[in-house]
């Protein structure tokens, strides 16, 4: 028998369903070869993430760019690190693949040996200060503002690199999904992961009683975080009132 879905975690899934069609319609030119949208073939273990952790208020909601080519791209949660989905957060299921499948970023889902190094700085980080994940969605949530994974060949295409003719529409999608976790979540704070997410959540958010705050991206093209993410992260948290010395 299937157990019932809490209301505030099927609320969340309805508007991850919702984006999902209508990124899923959208269609982009060069230099964009390949476009994946884990909202789709990675539905299974997303719903999970929801349903598990997306099922009450958060105090705190961080939030990423995109999905990573062996974080989402591989398990459908927002920075994926395989490890950290499957052992920590305990979810693990099926994975599809995606209608055009990019031969030099093959979707093999929790099979993926490969590292998502800024979803492992990421949840190493809240591993590290919550012990169990339970603990640390008690009071956070992690999304990511675009759903869409973007490549060049085998590079990967940030959101913000795409002609605006093509993020406009996109960029609407993603802030109607983001007032809408917003509004099912109630967090006092939402964090941007890096300028682009603090940016994009300033505008979308502009009209809702909340404050917006930014983190370092963990990113390993990021020198600064390269040199010592999880110490310097957890500073900023700590200076603009969101975490305590606890």
């Amino acid at each position: 028998m299937k157990t019932s879905t809490n209301p505030t975690a099927a609320r969340l899934i309805a508007a991850a369903k919702t984006l999902s069609d209508e990124v899923g319609r959208m269609r982009f030119s060069a230099p964009v070869t390949h476009l994946y949208n884990p909202l789709d073939y990675a539905w299974a273990p997303h719903e999970q993430y929801l349903q598990r952790f997306g099922n009450d208020r958060k105090r705190v909601v961080f939030i990423g760019m995109n999905p990573g080519p062996f974080g989402m791209v591989q398990c459908g949660i927002p920075f994926g690190e395989i490890a950290a989905a499957r052992d920590w957060m305990g979810i693990e299921a099926p994975v599809e693949k995606p209608a055009l499948e990019n031969p030099k970023r093959p979707v093999e889902g929790f099979a993926c040996t490969r590292s998502e190094v800024s979803g492992r700085r990421l949840w190493g980080l809240f591993q590290q200060r919550f012990g169990n994940a339970e603990s640390f969605f008690a009071e956070h949530f992690v999304a990511n503002y675009c759903p869409l994974a973007f490549f060049d060949g085998g590079r990967n295409v940030t959101p913000d690199k795409l002609p605006a003719s093509e993020t406009e529409p996109l960029y609407a999608a993603c802030d109607r999904h983001l007032r809408s976790l917003v509004d099912v979540l109630q967090p006092a704070w939402v964090i941007g992961i890096g300028g682009f997410a603090e940016a994009r959540a300033a505008v979308a958010l502009a009209d809702r009683d909340l404050r917006i705050g930014k983190v370092l991206h963990p990113s390993p093209a990021s020198p600064a975080a390269n040199r010592g993410w999880a110490e310097a992260a957890t500073k900023q948290l700590l200076v603009q009132g969101i975490w305590d010395d606890a």
